[in-house]
């Protein structure tokens, strides 16, 4: 059976149209959400909650309270970038809003790189393309980088728990450099009760990936995959399944057999 798990960023709006489209599909469907959360001062990682209850109403408040600072937060970036003297579109930024879509950093950097009045500095930058731009100023520690309010990497563990769900620590080495780093960060999160780690990934390399899977083994952990698809227009993340797992054998536990998807309307009410 082919399995696929919806996660969306600080949501679990898109669940139920998810588990239709799986129903007439025939796929499995694992419901989910990923987490923007805070480990120390201000490093924004990820963390996923597959199986989770998507009505549970401390984890649907927790992630209403996360799209308030998204939204928020926008603003503050919008800001940063003006007074380094660029140009944002705004009207952009704007069709998004009043569709009731979030405003995040891809949106940021692609109204800024979109925006004519900055071709000129942008190719001087060699920063034509969007996911270079987020790259150079929007990340942590770049020029245009705010920090987001947002649960400790602990409570968001606790809050997935909490909704039934199994908690995975996302992409790790997209996040951060060191193998060391990786490691050790990965035996805090394990201490705190974190399930599994997205071992398998687009951008992971080979060495990566393996490391990775060797330490989920020692510690008893799971190890999943993620396209982190995001449209079939990006330049990276555009299309399903594009991770490689290395001839390695992930270790989905749980979420290898899902319930079966079955359409909203034949759902008893709660």
């Amino acid at each position: 059976m082919q399995l696929l798990a919806l996660t969306d960023h600080d949501s679990v709006d898109g669940v139920p149209e998810a588990r239709d489209a799986a129903a007439r599909c025939g796929i499995g469907l694992v419901p989910g959400v990923e987490i923007s959360a805070l480990d120390g001062d201000d490093q924004d990682l990820h963390v996923l909650g597959y199986l989770i209850d998507e009505a549970d109403a401390a984890l649907r408040a927790q992630l209403s309270a996360s799209r308030r600072d998204r939204e928020s937060r926008a603003e503050r970036i919008a800001e940063a970038l003006v007074e380094l003297g660029f140009a944002v579109d705004e009207s952009l930024l704007r069709s998004r809003s009043e569709r009731g879509e979030a405003i995040g950093r891809p949106h940021l950097a692609q109204a800024v790189v979109g925006h004519p009045d900055n071709a000129e500095r942008l190719s001087r930058e060699q920063l034509t393309d969007p996911s270079a731009f987020l790259v150079a100023y929007l990340i942590e520690g770049r020029p245009a980088f705010r920090p987001r309010l947002a649960p400790s990497v602990a409570d968001a563990i606790e809050r997935i728990h909490g909704a039934g769900g199994v908690a995975v620590w996302a992409h790790p080495f997209f996040d951060i450099a060191s193998p060391r780093d990786v490691l050790s960060t990965l035996d805090r999160f394990a201490a705190l009760g974190l399930d599994g780690v997205e071992a398998f990934y687009v951008t992971h390399t080979r060495d990566q990936t393996e490391l990775l899977a060797a330490r989920c083994t020692e510690l008893g952990l799971l190890t999943t995959g993620s396209s982190d698809f995001h449209g079939p227009q990006h330049r990276e993340f555009n299309r399903f399944r594009a991770f490689e797992t290395h001839g390695l054998t992930p270790n989905l536990g749980p979420l290898r057999q899902p319930p079966l998807a079955t359409p909203d309307a034949a759902r008893p009410s709660a």
